[in-house]
């Protein structure tokens, strides 16, 4: 089903932090990685990751905590916690996962934008069907890269210009911008910066299918 004109062509959604509160599950998982190997593991650490590409964030762990760990066996040990974890309760975002049937009853296609991998997001595909999802291991650069949402825009056969991306982070809006999007952005962890062609709000709760359409047009 064609999306009527005054709908956006399809809204991309980050996962941790935006649809769901995974935050605490990788940072847990940080300070007891670093507790493991009688690092110090600051907030500040912690934050700098929100967002990041785990390949990434895994070679930033492996340096600050003086790991032997192959990065990506870090990787796998943070990611196996929270996908655990995520499996066993979901701690869903105030108004996301409303928003997300809203927009399913309205039409409008949905694709998941995450920078964790496949086992990790796989409860939340299940909960929530999505049109199209693009995972960190699924891409060859992460976020802030435009690729992920380039990607999610491809596999819905429309252009990343005439979508919405809903992000929670300055790293994920950073991407979602840079391919094109219109960003609605919600702190959660960390604050985002203002820019162009984004939009900050402090929640999803009163967010309508009809405020993304206007929000797609500018």
């Amino acid at each position: 089903m064609n999306a009527p004109s005054h709908l956006p062509a399809a809204v991309l959604w980050d996962m941790d932090g935006t649809i769901v509160d995974t935050e605490p599950l990788w940072i847990g998982g940080e300070y007891e990685l670093a507790a493991q190997h009688d690092a110090v593991w600051t907030e500040e650490d912690a934050l700098s990751l929100v967002g990041s590409d785990l390949r990434e964030a895994a070679v930033y762990i492996k340096r600050r905590i003086g790991s032997d760990m192959e990065p990506e066996e870090i990787t796998a040990w943070l990611g196996n916690k929270v996908a655990v974890g995520l499996r066993e309760k979901q701690d869903w975002r105030p108004g996301a996962v409303e928003l997300i049937t809203a927009l399913r009853e309205a039409g409008v296609p949905q694709a998941l934008v995450t920078m964790s991998y496949d086992y990790i997001a796989e409860p939340v595909v299940e909960i929530l069907g999505f049109d199209a999802v693009v995972t960190g291991d699924a891409v060859t650069h992460g976020k802030p890269h435009p690729e992920p949402y380039l990607r999610a825009a491809e596999l819905l056969g429309v252009q990343a210009a005439d979508c919405v991306a809903i992000e929670d982070s300055r790293t994920g809006a950073a991407s979602a911008n840079a391919a094109g999007c219109h960003v609605v952005a919600v702190p959660h962890a960390v604050n985002v910066p203002e820019a162009p062609r984004r939009t900050i709000i402090t929640s999803l709760t009163h967010l309508t299918v009809e405020d993304l359409g206007r929000l797609a047009a500018l």
